[in-house]
């Protein structure tokens, strides 16, 4: 019998901050418990540090610079073949839809859709959702200093787990199904209601490793942000514990609901893969910042990424893996080809505990930037928001310009500039990547490997796709290792 597909997807949300990682917090005991029964792939990244261009990686199989989606605005001109709506309806899957989107697919490429949901708002049922929604948009995606005045049932993430638990309750029992629920949260504003927003208190919020004074030494956009954000926002960053309070409550609850849609999809008697992950981090203080928007930090580019169901082993993996392989993962999960151009390899036979093979697994990459020349950090140029006000947002002009390359390989990290100077970080010793030792003539060599790796992973991302979606295409070639091939606001 073919397997349900689940995928749960959140937005924003940091590695690290789970008690199973590490952290003295109990903030999502229900999702960490789904990691100890399945596959936890603990070095996940994903293909952008933003919304849609992560999510069209996730649906396509293809990086940014393939897909050519590198900014929230242009979903419209994703570039593939097929992706996996296209993928599971040719396999014969009924296709549920709840949350936010922020993709390229509508509402009628689903069989249902509920939503759209995005931040400050979702499809409102009765007035107090209606007033919630609009106490939101007050907050202007800022970090709320009292609990949340309104019921629980109110929060996107418990309307859009009800939505999806409807679309599970009316779904063919005899037919599998895609359930994507992509959830708003915990992307800023930054707000809880009661007994979350105690779940911590600002003075027990665990210490972070840097400050605004790591902002500055590492320049660039970092200090461009932060400088921003401080003029619009002054003292912004004196508020940083009560930000993450708020945000390790948000973790909870999205735990708690992500529990309610896990008992939810119990009645559908059928096996069932579940993918849970992130589309991209959270700053969440790191470097006097929120949000996320400056870099290619571990902060921004690590995500959750776990894998449960029928067959997968119990294990913790270790490999550098990318939200790109989502797609093959779920085309051998259902027996379907992998289509033309996608740069993703199946993760299936890790997560069944085979071991991966060092020439597709020893590395990975992710991409940052619209493309031209970095501004430098005194720039001032225009902006799609005033200068003056706290309004701002942190995907702009300024932070988005230029272009970089990240490589993760092992313990060593390298980031690749158009038209800015090289780094590299020993991540062991250097985790909040502060030491840049891409001129350091000891790592020499070091640098030299990873320039090599990015080589080919860049000679990888060419294809003779043509423009355009839904267009008959060609045979390009598909990544596979001989394992698995019987392949902003």
């Amino acid at each position: 019998m073919r397997p349900d597909i689940v995928v749960v997807m959140t937005d924003q949300q940091r590695v690290g901050l789970t008690r199973r990682s590490g952290y003295p917090v109990d903030t999502m005991p229900f999702v960490d418990g789904l990691a100890a029964a399945g596959t936890d792939f603990r070095q996940a990244y994903t293909a952008a540090p933003a919304c849609v261009p992560a999510r069209t990686s996730l649906l396509t199989g293809r990086f940014p610079s393939a897909h050519e989606v590198r900014q929230n605005s242009t979903a419209e001109y994703a570039r593939y073949a097929e992706d996996l709506v296209d993928v599971l309806r040719t396999a014969g899957y009924q296709l549920h839809f709840a949350g936010k989107p922020h993709m390229h697919r509508a509402a009628a490429d689903f069989d249902t859709y509920a939503g759209p949901y995005f931040h400050t708002q979702g499809p409102e049922h009765n007035a107090g959702e209606a007033e919630f929604d609009a106490w939101l948009d007050r907050l202007d995606h800022g970090v709320a200093d009292e609990p949340t005045p309104y019921d629980l049932k109110c929060q996107l993430p418990y309307r859009i787990t009800s939505d999806a638990i409807l679309a599970v309750e009316a779904a063919d029992p005899d037919q599998p199904g895609l359930f994507w629920v992509s959830y708003p949260e915990p992307h800023n504003p930054y707000q809880v209601p009661r007994p979350y927003f105690d779940l911590v208190k600002p003075e027990d919020v665990p210490d972070r490793r840097t400050g605004p004074e790591a902002a500055e030494a590492k320049g660039g956009a970092y200090a461009w942000l932060r400088t921003l954000q401080e003029e619009k926002r002054p003292g912004y960053d004196d508020n940083w514990r009560r930000y993450t309070a708020n945000y390790l409550g948000m973790l909870r609850l999205l735990d708690d609901q992500i529990r309610r849609l896990h008992d939810g999809l119990a009645q559908r008697d059928r096996p069932r893969l579940t993918i849970v992950l992130a589309d991209h981090g959270d700053y969440v203080g790191e470097y006097g910042l929120q949000r996320k928007g400056a870099g290619l930090s571990e902060f921004l580019m690590r995500i959750p990424l776990i894998v449960t169901g029928d067959g997968i082993a119990v294990q913790q993996r270790d490999e550098p893996v990318s939200i790109v392989d989502v797609l093959p993962t779920i085309c051998e999960a259902v027996g379907q080809p992998i289509p033309a151009g996608v740069q993703g390899r199946s993760l299936l036979p890790l997560a069944h505990g085979a071991d991966a093979p060092a020439e597709e697994f020893g590395s990975i990459i992710a991409e940052q930037g619209y493309g031209g020349r970095a501004y430098d950090v005194t720039d001032r140029p225009p902006l799609h928001f005033d200068y003056d006000g706290p309004t701002f947002d942190e995907l702009n002009t300024v932070t988005q310009s230029g272009a970089a390359r990240l490589l993760r390989s092992g313990r060593w990290k390298l980031v690749v500039h158009a038209d800015l100077a090289g780094e590299l970080y020993d991540l062991e010793a250097d985790p909040a990547e502060l030491d840049n030792r891409f001129d350091d003539v000891r790592h020499l060599a070091v640098r030299a490997r990873l320039l090599h790796q990015l080589a080919r992973w860049q000679a990888r991302l060419t294809d003779d796709l043509p423009k355009g979606n839904y267009v008959p295409l060609r045979q390009a070639h598909n990544w596979r290792w001989a394992a698995t091939t019987r392949e902003n606001h």
